[in-house]
Parts: C-alpha cells; structure tokens; sequence
C-alpha cells in the first residue's frame, strides 16, 4: 500500500509530465499542501523525491523549480528507452511468458484492435488506447524478470514527452502503424525469438523519438511547454512510443 508521501509524489510527477506544472514553475511547499489537502510533510517529501528524478532543481533561496528539458535530452531518453525496453523482450522471450502475461498482452492487443477499428481516433478513445498502450510496455517489463531493467526504463520515462503514459498524436495512421508494431512485438516473444523481439521494440521506441522530433515545435507552439504559460489543453500525442 502507498503511503501519503507517496500518493502526492505520484501526483506532482504526473501533474510535470502533463504539463500542468510547466517549466521554470516555482513549487512551495505552503501552497501545494492547500491545494492537495495534506500537511507539508508529504509535500516536503514529494519534492525531494522529484528533486533526485531530475524533474525539479532546487536553487538557494528560490527553493524548487521545474526543470525545463531540451530536445536534445528528450530524444535521449527514448534512446536509453529503446534499449532497455528491448533488453526487456529479449529477457522475456528467452525466459518464456506466464499464462496470465500473455492473456493480458492478448487482451490488450484486441483492444487496441477495437478503438482502431473505426478508422478515426475519437477523443473518448484517448485514454483506454493510452492504458492499453501502457500495459502492453508494462507487461513485457515484468515478463523480463528483471527488476534493474524496469526501474532503469520507468526513470527514463519520467522526463516530459518521453512517457508512454503521456501523450497521444490523433493521427491515426502514426498509430495504426504503432500498435502493428505491438502485434509483432509480442507474436515474437511468444514465439520465444529473442533477436527479433528485442530489434522491433528497439525500433518502436526509437521510432516513437524520431515522430516526437518532427512534432515537437508544434507542442511547442501550442504552449504545451512554454515557461510561465498558462494551461492549455494538451495537444493529443503520445511519446506513447506510440
């Protein structure tokens, strides 16, 4: 079970990977608490924590501030991601899925299947294509049996627009295109060829980098991550290596 100091950390973290908290935002503590409706206890704990992510910078006498990544650093990230979340399917298709893991994977693949059927991305099927998404790359993690490989990739995740968990580009052949990825992902660590399991999530991944580039001054444009900007509806995309 979380513990409050826990709950207003994943909180805060969210809250910077959406955006909601943009760049160059000065964080206190005082102020948070009101807003989350707890003690600044958590909130001192909740800030250190992000602190050591990298995602705030404490500066003397200005206390925390959000950190502001380049594009640069961004593309990084989905690089360290690729290879990790290769690293995971080789792992897996050598050590072979449980029943319950390819049950969840297969669930998930028809699912995606479902919300892309229609030809079009509506905005209600952002999130169950987003959580859908989410639990593919996050199964495929636990199926590795490796624990330094998931905490390695989920930190690379936790950096704005690197996220399999944030954003979701609305054109739906960028997507389609994705989720086939999916498909081939998880046919060959069920088919045990490790090679060929690591190869195509190393490219979906760098792939969904390679995407975020060519969109990123659009993100930009729209406010998504201009200093002191107020919040804006989030263009839809994901970095969700799509």
């Amino acid at each position: 079970m979380q513990t409050l100091a826990q709950n207003v950390t994943d909180t805060l973290r969210d809250w910077i990977l959406h955006g909601r908290m943009r760049p160059g935002m000065r964080l206190e503590e005082i102020p948070l608490a009101e807003q989350l409706g707890v003690s600044r206890t958590p909130i001192r704990a909740a800030l250190g924590t992000l602190a050591s992510e990298g995602l705030i910078d404490h500066q003397p006498k200005r206390g925390y501030l959000v950190r502001a990544f380049d594009m640069e650093e961004i593309v990084a990230a989905y690089e360290v991601r690729s290879v990790l979340e290769g690293l995971a399917c080789r792992s897996a298709a050598v050590h072979g899925l449980t029943e319950a893991q390819t049950m969840r994977l297969k669930a998930s693949l028809a699912e995606g299947d479902r919300i892309l059927g229609g030809g079009e991305l509506r905005p209600e099927d952002h999130e169950p294509y987003q959580q859908m998404n989410v639990t593919i790359h996050d199964t495929l993690l636990e199926a590795s049996g490796n624990p330094w490989v998931t905490r390695f990739a989920v930190q690379a995740q936790n950096i704005p627009f690197a996220s399999d968990r944030i954003i979701l580009w609305d054109d739906h052949a960028v997507i389609l295109r994705s989720h086939g990825d999916h498909h081939r992902i998880v046919e060959s660590v069920v088919a045990r060829d490790s090679a060929r399991a690591e190869q195509l999530m190393r490219e979906h991944v760098y792939y969904a980098g390679v995407i975020l580039r060519k969109n990123y001054q659009k993100l930009l444009d729209a406010g998504d991550a201009a200093p002191g900007a107020k919040p804006a509806k989030r263009p839809q995309a994901t970095a969700v290596d799509l």
